[in-house]
């Protein structure tokens, strides 16, 4: 096994193919190939599974993508100290439901590597969605929630995908609406109060099942039903059509302004919200030095 062999799995796993893979890497696809099915044959696995469509990780290949993945680092980190004492490329990727205070952590971890070279990726994507980037290695951290209603579904796909949730905080339910929304002005609202409102939800695509939503009472009655598929258009029709939106009232004037505002909901229900990661393999400094961040701008709101 060579340091260069998990590099190429890496770069296969980041495109997607090894066709694309081997332009990126300048080499023929047949000699990517052959180094693939050399290291597969040393460790004895099956690190891809092949088929008309391209490869995808096999279940071997994902908990190996791990650890290939903290060998290069710690390889570049050492060369890069002792070989050119420049900072080396920080690498890192998130994958997060639709949350503001996800976005304002990686804000954060941004700045702090602003100096340094980095290739930083941050998703908003569908619940399943996320689950897949982490099983694939395509994002180390997975930001979700659960709750009683998605917690025993949720986790018995993470454990049949060996990943494990990791909670983080526990946050009391809010509606998300304009603040000339007549549901601004109360202490509290109802979920019958909110039957005469547009009800905003985000798209899951395919796998639009109840368990993967990310608003609580999914199932609760709503005559008015809007789905969208990005946070700014959400936010949009908040104010455009006096709707509301169930999420953990935690907004970020920094960036979604003053517009919109969070009023607690009657609910019996809570969100914990947490992230998810490949079990086994212990996370990347880099992917510590954001949930610090993560933690950290919590804290500060809640104080």
């Amino acid at each position: 096994m060579t340091l260069q062999q998990l590099k190429y799995i890496i770069e296969i796993v980041n495109c997607g193919s090894i066709t694309m893979a081997a332009q990126k890497l300048y080499i023929t696809q047949p000699s990517l190939s052959k180094a693939v099915s050399e290291l597969e044959r040393e460790m004895g696995i099956t690190i891809f599974c092949r088929s008309n469509r391209g490869v995808i990780l096999s279940e071997e290949g994902t908990k190996f993508l791990a650890y290939a993945r903290q060998v290069v680092e710690q390889a570049e980190l050492l060369e890069h100290t002792y070989k050119h004492g420049e900072p080396v490329k920080r690498v890192f990727a998130v994958s997060a439901q639709h949350y503001a205070f996800a976005v304002n952590a990686f804000v954060a971890l941004v700045k702090e590597y602003g100096r340094d070279k980095y290739e930083f990726s941050l998703r908003e994507l569908r619940t399943n969605d996320i689950i897949e980037d982490v099983r694939m290695g395509r994002s180390e951290l997975g930001i979700i929630f659960l709750s009683s209603f998605n917690r025993e579904v949720l986790l018995r796909i993470l454990q049949n995908n060996d990943l494990e949730f990791v909670p983080q905080f526990t946050a009391e339910p809010h509606v998300f609406v304009s603040k000339n929304n007549p549901l601004s002005k109360k202490k509290i609202v109802s979920r019958k109060e909110l039957l005469e409102f547009p009800r905003l939800t985000y798209d899951q695509g395919v796998n639009n099942s109840f368990y993967f939503a990310e608003e609580l009472h999914i199932t609760d009655e709503s005559p008015k039903s809007i789905v969208v598929s990005d946070r700014a258009t959400l936010f949009n029709l908040l104010i455009g059509l006096n709707g509301y939106t169930i999420s953990s009232g935690i907004l970020s004037s920094d960036l979604n302004g003053t517009d919109i505002v969070a009023v607690p909901l009657q609910s019996g229900e809570v969100m914990d919200v947490g992230y998810i990661h490949a079990a086994g393999p212990p996370l990347s400094a880099i992917a510590e030095r954001y949930l610090e961040h993560f933690r950290r701008y919590i804290e500060g709101y809640n104080a």
